[in-house]
């Protein structure tokens, strides 16, 4: 079965993207993420909250194999980005007394590449793809062999003199992460002994990781002022840790140093948060839909226009949240704007989109 090719996006909508500026409330790493998860990052299963089903089940494999001295089965993590997927890489590696490999699908360019990372692995060692569904087909099959068999098939020689040399490799775990699952190949996917699909977090346990990561960071917090930066959040750590920052710098500079609601709500205020957690950006779709468009259904490619923006980013980081809340619909004959999106936006819910939900 083919792999599904990414949609490709001009390079001046690219550059237009990479030039804008970062949204606050975006689940994609940052510049200035990467120092602020370092010190926040959880090390083992005990301090990582969350996806506590999830985590009692890597609990059970973790020990099952330290107690068989193998390695763990390989492991898919899926969800959107921002859930901890490396972070629970990590973990695994930690509980299970291994050392971690990381690297990206797109860096490892070709079949060479992927023999260096394999040959590097001690016994039992982890090693994570970020973004896997981004592997080129030729290295994807090579992969499969180590997956199974713990051996790279390597061709020497060229023509009639070619032959095939296997090179054991160290038996290992594969962790691969994605945000796209629908871009896996059925081959690749059914190597993986376990598919875990993170999702959006909880209020409450986002608001127990922000005062955990108000602990690390020295604040003083309120526990009213973390529930309401989890609300804030879009269920998604990533999030809640960045706004954590950012209010902290507001309580230092406008108020005490301590965090409450009032800070958190000036803060909000001045980054354009609203409670739901939506920037200007969410609110203009939501509109665009409902003004310009009497609720949908709007196609995709019309919407993306009408925003200025690619369908890839409107389907991969504006939607997801929307959707997964029910403030934004999908049909087969596009987008809608649901009931909820009017009441957030204080808007009457009449006309068609009425008829639409109402039996």
């Amino acid at each position: 079965m083919a792999k599904r090719s990414e949609p490709s996006e001009p390079k001046q909508e690219r550059r237009a993207r990479e030039e804008r500026e970062p949204r606050q409330v975006s689940a994609e790493a940052q510049a200035d993420d990467v120092r602020i998860d370092r010190s926040l990052r959880p090390k083992t299963l005990d301090d990582y909250i969350g996806q506590a089903r999830h985590k009692e089940n890597l609990r059970v494999f973790v020990e099952a194999a330290r107690r068989r001295g193998e390695p763990l089965h390989h492991l898919l993590l899926s969800g959107p980005p921002g859930l901890g997927k490396t972070t629970l890489a990590q973990i695994l590696a930690h509980e299970m007394g291994v050392e971690l490999h990381m690297t990206n699908g797109p860096v490892v360019e070709h079949k060479g590449a992927l023999a260096g990372l394999l040959t590097k692995l001690g016994r039992n060692d982890i090693l994570f793809i970020d973004e896997i569904h981004r592997l080129n087909a030729v290295v994807e099959e090579s992969l499969y062999p180590a997956m199974e068999d713990f051996r790279i098939d390597v061709m020497t020689g060229d023509g009639a003199f070619a032959s095939s040399i296997q090179i054991p490799v160290e038996p290992f775990t594969l962790v691969g992460a994605t945000t796209r699952t629908g871009l896996l190949t059925a081959p690749l996917q059914s190597r993986f002994g376990q598919t875990i699909r993170l999702d959006f977090y909880s209020e409450q346990d986002l608001a127990k990781i922000v005062q955990r990561s108000a602990r690390l960071l020295g604040v003083e917090i309120a526990a009213g002022a973390a529930m309401t930066i989890a609300r804030r959040s879009r269920g998604t750590p990533r999030i809640a840790n960045r706004l954590l920052s950012r209010v902290r710098d507001f309580a230092e500079v406008l108020g005490t140093g301590k965090i409450d609601e009032t800070i958190v709500q000036t803060s909000s205020e001045r980054l354009d948060i609203d409670a739901a957690g939506f920037d200007e950006m969410d609110r203009r779709l939501l509109r665009i839909i409902i003004e310009d468009y009497d609720g949908g259904p709007v196609g995709v490619e019309t919407l993306a226009a009408a925003l200025g923006e690619p369908r890839d980013t409107v389907e991969d980081v504006y939607e997801p949240y929307l959707l997964q809340q029910g403030y934004l619909g999908r049909t087969p004959r596009g987008r809608i704007a649901t009931r909820r999106a009017y009441e957030h936006l204080k808007l009457p819910f009449a006309g068609k989109q009425r008829d639409l939900f109402d039996p």
